[in-house]
This record gives structure tokens, C-alpha cells and sequence, in this order.
């Protein structure tokens, strides 16, 4: 039987983290070890942890929150750390079916009856209403006929995909290893879609029908500033326009990049106009760091800081003591940079 480890990020969502967690714990297929990182919560998540999961769960609290970027980073590390087979990678607020992992698995088993590696499989996710949320985007390969190949494997509810979410997104520990860690830099919004594209340059993923989550969103819908009004997420957007521009610079080329830049130009006139000069800064902020952001991958053997982290588990830290370990701001992204030793 293949061996899991979870992979749970959370941050000030202790309720959302407890019910992901029973989620997890309840699956057909049960997982060999869950790892939390806790990204500097102070909704009491520590205690809860402490309380209700002591024992069962290793938790890895951060000494600060270094955005989604960078826990996913540390977390898929530690979760290698541990030689599993698999890691399951997830937000607090996503709520797997009862099956939906052992599902990921048959799917595995189907593919390579027909010599297919898959670089990750994914779970279907819906909102708490049933709409389809986190939809990810078909790969069009073609066959032999240069006909599009993705309806395939669909009598086995099984497509195949390129840019994907960190929504129970099953990972080979193979994968993380041949193509690296999520880029700490990008600190939110954006990180996954990095990821997931980088490894399905080569060979494409697939999303699993009959395997599904409840993603319990803070804010239904696509990510838009238009629509913004929490002024913690209109920062946000800052990282997610650079982040967007950085992807389109090494994943679509430079036309990509010039309509997209001619559309959030576009929309600093509007928010202008408008008198929206939050929206307006944060929008020129993103593009012109976009033009500059150079980050590198950090690879499985890249040491990332332990410092500070409190541990349920600190033996998997002590297997890093070894070899230097750095951490340093990064300003544009205010997160954690992971680099080469």
C-alpha cells in the first residue's frame, strides 16, 4: 500500500483547520502521518492543536506568517522529509469526501495500468452551494491524429490538466524532488499556479472526477481588485499581478505579458478616475515589480530557516541541523526566500 503524508497549511482559521483535519483523519484510505504548519496563527490555533490533536497530528508553528508561498514550501519539504510516498497537500478550509483520497489513488493504479505517470492528481472541488470552484485547465496536448487528447480517460472520470490550486492536490514525492518547492517569494496568490505548470511542462496531471473536496472559500469566486473591499486583499493583489506577470513571462511569452499589462494599465486609469488611489497604487505596484521579480526554485536540497518553529516533531527539523540554514526578507514579497547551499 502506497504511504501518505498530509500536508495541511492554515492561518488564523482554527475552526475551518479542525474540520479539514477530521476531514482527513476519516478517510477509507487512511494517511500514515499529517504535518499542520501553522503560519503564525493568533486565533487560539495553538491551543487547539495542543488540545484536540496532540498525538495525532505533527504541528510546525512558524515564528511568522510567511504567506502561502512559503508554508506550502516548508510543508511539502517537511512532508518529503518523511519518505512517504505521497504528499497530500491542502488549505485549512478544504473538507475531503470520506473517499476522495483513496479515489486519488485508484485513479493512480488506472494510469499506470496504461504506463502513465501522472506528476500530481487533484480532487474536483465545489463550494459549500455545489458550484465547481478551483477549476483547473485542461491540457490540449495532441495525439498521434493531432487531434486534442483530453476526453481520453474520460469514461474513467479522469482528464488531464496543466495549471492546477493547492486544493488536495496528491503529489508523488518523485515530483517535488525532479522539480522543486513552491517559490517562497511569491508569498500569495499565484504560488500554485508556478508550481503546477512548471511540472506539467513535460507530462500532464489529472484531475479526478469521482474524488471530491468542499473548498470553504473566505470569498466565493475568482480573485478581482474590482471587486475588493478588505484592505489586507487589496495589498494582495499587489503579489498576485507581479506573480501573474512573472507567469506569463516564463509560461505564455511576451504577448501574454503585454495584454496583460495593457489591461492593468487599463485599470489604473479606471480606479483614477474613479478616486480608487489605493486600488490604482496597488495595481502599478504589482505591474512594475512583475518586470523585475526574479526568483529562483528552491530545490528539495535548498535549506530553508528553522528558526523559531516550534515543533510536535522536531526530528524532522534535526534531519536540516547539518547544513546551513538561512532565511532573509525578501521586501517586495515579504516572505521567506529558500535558496541553493
Amino acid at each position: 500500500m502506497p504511504t501518505i503524508c498530509a500536508v495541511v497549511l492554515t492561518y488564523n482559521r482554527r475552526d475551518l483547520l479542525n474540520g479539514c483535519l477530521k476531514a482527513i483523519s476519516s478517510q477509507t484510505h487512511q494517511c500514515n502521518r499529517i504535518i499542520v504548519i501553522d503560519n503564525a496563527s493568533e486565533d487560539g490555533t495553538s491551543e487547539l492543536l495542543h488540545a484536540q490533536w496532540k498525538g495525532r497530528v505533527d504541528a510546525h508553528f512558524l515564528p511568522e506568517n510567511v504567506g502561502a508561498a512559503g508554508g506550502f514550501a516548508i510543508g511539502m519539504h517537511l512532508g518529503c522529509q518523511t519518505g512517504m510516498d505521497y504528499i497530500w497537500v491542502m488549505d485549512d478550509d478544504v473538507v475531503p469526501e470520506a473517499d476522495a483520497l483513496a479515489r486519488l489513488l485508484a485513479a493512480v493504479d488506472l494510469l499506470a495500468d496504461r504506463n502513465i505517470v501522472a506528476p500530481f492528481v487533484i480532487s474536483t472541488a465545489r463550494s459549500p452551494a455545489g458550484q465547481l470552484t478551483n477549476v483547473p485547465e485542461i491540457d490540449k496536448r495532441r495525439n498521434a491524429l493531432s487531434y486534442e487528447n483530453w476526453p481520453d480517460l474520460l469514461e474513467h472520470s479522469i482528464v488531464p490538466i496543466t495549471r492546477a490550486t493547492f486544493v488536495a492536490i496528491l503529489l508523488p514525492r518523485g515530483t517535488i524532488q525532479r522539480y522543486g518547492l513552491p517559490i517562497p517569494e511569491m508569498y500569495i496568490w499565484g504560488e500554485d499556479s508556478e508550481f503546477t505548470l512548471r511540472i506539467t511542462r513535460d507530462h500532464p496531471a489529472y484531475l479526478v472526477g469521482n474524488s471530491h473536496v468542499v473548498h470553504v472559500r473566505q470569498l466565493a469566486g475568482v480573485l478581482d481588485i474590482r471587486t475588493e473591499s478588505s484592505s489586507k486583499r487589496i495589498s494582495y493583489h499587489a503579489h498576485r499581478i507581479r506573480n501573474d506577470i512573472y507567469i506569463k513571462r516564463h509560461y505564455e511569452g511576451f504577448r501574454a505579458v503585454a495584454r496583460y499589462i495593457r489591461w492593468q494599465t487599463c485599470l489604473i486609469a479606471r480606479f483614477c478616475i474613479y478616486g480608487e488611489f489605493t486600488k490604482a497604487a496597488a495595481v502599478l505596484r504589482g505591474v512594475t515589480q512583475g518586470l523585475i521579480f526574479r526568483p529562483g526554485i528552491a530545490s528539495m536540497d535548498a535549506p530553508f530557516n528553522i528558526a523559531g518553529i516550534r515543533s510536535t516533531d522536531p526530528g524532522l527539523l534535526r534531519q536540516r541541523e547539518s547544513r546551513p540554514l538561512e532565511r532573509r526578507r525578501d521586501a517586495a514579497a515579504g516572505g521567506v526566500r529558500t535558496r541553493p547551499g
